[in-house]
């Protein structure tokens, strides 16, 4: 897994952040969602590796990067914090400017990155998502139904004991989630992110910020009109809940970007895993294409 790449933990500030690295080219910084870590992207990363270096990171609080302290607020999980660190990492590996890649939950921080830091974005790949606001904006009871866990996430203390008391059971371990779905290597890393109560409770924070400080975030952007700058593509796993959700997924984009383009990928939720070779074919055809203005 990950061959020929350079695994580093990397210190941002107030966290370390364990992260791989490899290739050559322009930089690519590939951002995970919940419940995974950065190995999610070992069978895409080879591939962008031919012609980009690729840069993968556990986001604060999942994996093996640092888990600080929260607050009343959840901020030190916004997304904007996480932001940050993605552009101090990617700074320490010398990279001022970068393309970014983000899926479920760091689609969200890939959002924020590319709102936060424009000057450093060259072009956002936004992957299973819509901003924050507006999926909750839109919320209903089909949404309640299929998207409860955001809910059930932000209540103090009872998802953590749920989670934990076992986790193998609420991740689905042995039925959709196997090794040989994942790839063994990912999959043991998963599995020990999954089994560590410091782990889980930080990736609880995520969802917690997400309903407070990131909703606010959005807001305030969106009152602002405020927009992503740079070309933008958004993906959707064709065989998930985008489409039945949102229906128009790029219209609920269009009023948040400038330059947007994208379409659906033939995938399940995880299509890193599940269809790497479409995917890393969309984002190396995406970020190839880009042109600095």
């Amino acid at each position: 897994m990950f061959e020929g790449f350079t695994l580093d933990r990397v210190d941002v500030g107030d966290v370390t952040l364990r992260v791989r690295h490899g290739g050559s080219g322009p930089p690519v910084l590939l951002v995970h969602g919940h419940p995974r870590t950065h190995t999610t992207w070992h069978r895409v990363a080879p591939r962008l590796a031919e012609h980009f270096t690729v840069v993968c990171a556990d986001t604060r609080g999942y994996g093996e990067s640092g888990k600080p302290p929260t607050d009343e607020d959840h901020t030190p999980y916004s997304k904007r914090v996480m932001a940050a660190d993605c552009v101090a990492l990617m700074r320490h590996l010398g990279h001022d400017r970068f393309f970014v890649a983000g899926h479920d939950r760091g689609a969200c921080v890939t959002t924020r990155l590319a709102l936060d830091h424009p000057s450093v974005v060259r072009a956002a790949a936004i992957l299973d998502s819509v901003p924050i606001c507006e999926a909750l904006d839109r919320c209903d009871a089909k949404f309640a139904r299929e998207w409860w866990h955001w809910f059930f996430f932000a209540q103090p203390g009872k998802p953590e004991r749920a989670i934990t008391a076992d986790p193998d059971a609420w991740y689905n371990v042995g039925t959709k989630t196997t090794p040989e779905r994942l790839g063994e290597e990912n999959f043991a890393d998963f599995h020990r992110a999954i089994h560590d109560p410091a782990t889980v409770a930080a990736m609880l924070e995520d969802y917690r910020a997400g309903l407070g400080v990131d909703r606010a975030h959005d807001e305030a952007d969106r009152a602002a009109g405020r927009r992503i700058t740079c070309p933008a593509m958004v993906l959707w796993s064709s065989d998930d809940d985008m489409e039945d959700l949102y229906g128009d997924v790029l219209g609920v984009w269009r009023p948040w970007t400038t330059d947007l383009r994208g379409h659906a990928i033939k995938s399940g939720h995880h299509m890193a895993e599940e269809n790497p070779e479409d995917l890393a074919a969309a984002l190396s055809e995406f970020f190839g294409g880009v042109q600095d203005r």
